[in-house]
Formats: C-alpha cells, structure tokens, sequence
C-alpha cells in the first residue's frame, strides 16, 4: 500500500513521476484541474489525448507530461462520473478511475503519483463522499505505486480529504 499525504495547492507544481487529470471523455482539456494541466503541459497534451479518446467514464489512459516541470513524466487521464443522485453507479464509476489510475501508473512504472479530488467540481460529485473513496480505494488497490499526493486545491476539500485519511 502506498503512502498517501494530503496537501493543498496546484497540482501542476507537484513533484512526482506521474500526475493525474480529471479529463473529460475527449481528453482535449476542459475547465478546472483539467483545464491546468492542460495549460501547464502545452497543446502537445490534448494532441496526445485527442489519438486516445474516448476514454469512457471510470477508465484511464496515460500520455507524456510534456512541459509540465520538473519531473513529472507522464498524465493520466481519467473520466469521473456526472453526479446524478447517487442512484446511477456514481460511486462504483468514481471508485474505478482511482484504482484504474493506479493501475495505468504501474503499466508505465511510476512510483509516485499526485490526485486531484475527481469529480468533485462541475461533476458535482459531493466531496465528502468523494473523498472517502478516495482513501478507501487507493488503500484497496494492490499497486506497486509508492507515494499518492492527493493535492485539495481549496481548504474544504483538503479537510475533508484528510479527515477520510484518518479515518
């Protein structure tokens, strides 16, 4: 299992082998965490993305980093689920990109990966919830995967995160 920290910032400065994206289905860049990454890896990313797409939702594909500094070396792209309820597999979708993320990272040897809190922002996706299974799917998922930042970029999400944490 690995060892998950809980901090709070900008994702696209995160110093590890492998950064993940809560793309879209086109995987061309949209808005929130998605949108920076995208800026901070350059247009060379959604080029990337676009040759894999569509990725369904729950699934995961990785591509280059690009310019994204310093020493990050590929993205992943994983499509969170729209918040309809509850009542429509949100959950089980939302468990599947963490723990096909991490399986995408051990496909291309990264050992160190930072998280964004998936489908939380316009998915809807109620970040309580969200953040337990998080926690409670990067914990379950056998992986060779040593270190996952998930990174809160505001301070609700980075308490409820680490409250998951140590629960």
């Amino acid at each position: 299992m690995p060892v998950i920290e809980v901090v709070r910032g900008d994702i696209t400065s995160e110093h590890v082998d492998a950064m993940v994206t809560a793309a879209n289905e086109s995987l061309l860049g949209g808005g929130g965490v998605d949108g920076a990454i995208h800026r901070a890896a350059g247009p060379r990313l959604a080029r990337a993305g676009a040759a894999l797409a569509p990725c369904d939702a729950g699934d995961a594909v990785a591509t280059p980093a690009f310019d994204l500094e310093p020493q990050v070396r590929h993205v992943i792209h994983t499509v969170g689920p729209v918040w309809e309820g509850g009542g429509h597999g949100e959950a089980d979708v939302l468990t599947s990109c963490y723990r096909r993320s991490l399986e995408v990272a051990d496909e291309v040897g990264a050992r160190s990966v930072a998280f964004p809190a998936i489908a939380t922002g316009v998915y809807g996706f109620p970040p309580a919830e969200a953040a337990k299974i998080a926690i409670s799917t990067i914990r379950a998922t056998p992986t060779d995967v040593e270190h996952v930042r998930l990174v809160a970029f505001d301070q609700e999400t980075y308490e409820l995160l680490n409250a998951a944490a140590q629960a």
